[in-house]
């Protein structure tokens, strides 16, 4: 029981910081924050959901591939932690009202906060949703940090947003992106070798 109430600290802890990163900083200047935002960036585009809701039917769809790679139990933590990043964001979006503010300090906080919460759920074993889901299944499979493949994997959904939406936030993206990932080797390393290990990808 007492693992379990830490871990579910952790999981609401950075899927609470995550969304607060994402709908507090990120998504006001419609930057994404990493491949499932970029998605959801779209689907808020041509069919105008909420980007709370869109980030969570993004991160739904590919829990089919955390369940077949993850486990069961990582899956169920997964819904979890998006489902409170994405309520996250749809309470900021309905509730708070933030003011925008400088687009460049906007975007090294928001980074800062999303690369925080994505480490934190990633060195519990828990994906963020999304393509993390890859990036996590790549990590564990190569025992190695799973910033790199996210980097690369977010480049790839950046460009297709960028060229249908605007190539100014490409650049933009590109920098969260990188800010955000080296966040998340920052956090998931001081855990890599210690009491967290690979042994959770057992079924």
């Amino acid at each position: 029981m007492k693992k379990f109430l830490i871990k579910y600290g952790f999981v609401m802890a950075g899927g609470t910081i995550q969304g607060l990163g994402m709908g507090l900083f990120l998504f006001p200047h419609s930057i994404p924050s990493g491949g499932a935002g970029g998605l959801a960036v779209l689907l808020n585009h041509f069919l105008h959901i909420n980007m709370g809701l869109a980030l969570w039917i993004v991160n739904f769809s590919m829990l089919v591939l955390a369940i077949k790679y993850l486990g069961n139990s990582s899956a169920l933590w997964t819904m979890f932690a998006i489902t409170v990043t994405s309520f996250t964001v749809i309470f900021i979006e309905g509730e708070l009202h933030s003011p925008i503010g400088n687009v460049w300090v906007d975007l090294v906080i928001g980074s800062l906060l999303l690369g925080t919460g994505v480490g934190l759920l990633l060195r519990n074993a828990v994906s963020n949703g999304g393509v993390g889901v890859i990036a996590l299944i790549i990590a564990t499979k190569r025992e190695t940090l799973p910033g790199r493949p996210l980097f690369w994997i977010n480049t790839s959904i950046f460009v297709l947003t960028a060229s249908i939406i605007s190539w100014e936030l490409i650049i933009q993206a590109l920098i969260s992106q990188w800010i955000s990932t080296k966040m998340v080797d920052l956090v998931y390393f001081y855990n890599y070798y210690g009491v967290y290990t690979l042994g959770w990808r057992k079924k």
